[in-house]
């Protein structure tokens, strides 16, 4: 049995994000929600939403406050703000491991990602730094998106599939792909493999990180 790791960027989306739990409790999925600082702090509805996830049992990380940049290419004050912003904002709500996705710009991986001040941070504050190795582009194709996913989930031992609550992405095709995934016999797990984890509870492994970080 092959296993597979759900999670869920950009968000929240009151309406989308409602709409994607709904389906995940129908199939009986739990998942991780990669929140916006900025989605969050932009009302009640947005938190409510956030809240019922996280009453759900479905984990919740962060993914910098404004989402506009690559961590990596911001000066120090603007990329450690990203991190430290957002996860005052989840307070409760966070993770215990202090999840933190970064942003790829596109789902892309490379060293526009990190850079010496984040994985300070990141180290000094004892986050977990989770990446991916499955971009089906929901965003790109919201009704294509599972024909990549199925070909990705094939290539990898363990994927980890990244899809978005937000407008106009994964929603459309979430259903048949989780349908999918149980016809298949894939093990849908919460965590995350050690390869896509090159900062655990502060601890930073150089060789996992070397990918992310521009060149000395």
């Amino acid at each position: 049995m092959t296993n597979v790791t759900l999670s869920f960027d950009n968000g929240p989306d009151p309406e989308t994000t409602h709409a994607v739990l709904d389906v995940l409790e129908h199939h009986g999925v739990l998942s991780t929600f990669f929140v916006i600082g900025q989605k969050l702090d932009a009302g009640i509805e947005a938190r409510s939403a956030v809240e019922r996830a996280h009453k759900a049992g479905h984990w919740i990380g962060n993914h910098s406050y404004t989402h506009a940049t690559p961590l990596g290419e911001l000066a120090a004050p603007a990329a450690r703000a990203e991190i430290i912003r957002t996860q005052a904002s989840l307070g409760a709500l966070a993770h215990p491991d202090k999840l933190f996705r970064p942003f790829g710009g596109g789902g892309k991986l490379g060293p526009h990602l990190l850079n010496d001040t984040v994985v300070e941070v990141l180290c000094e504050q004892h986050f977990t730094c989770v990446t991916w190795n499955a971009i089906p582009r929901d965003w790109d194709d919201p009704a294509g998106w599972p024909v990549r996913a199925k070909a990705l989930c094939r290539q990898h031992p363990w994927p980890v599939v990244v899809l978005h609550d937000i407008a106009g992405a994964c929603l459309v095709g979430l259903n048949g792909f989780l349908t999918w995934l149980k016809d298949n016999e894939y093990a849908i797990r919460q965590d995350f493999p050690d390869e896509c984890l090159p900062i655990q509870g502060g601890q930073g492994d150089p060789v996992l990180l070397a990918p992310y970080m521009p060149a000395a």
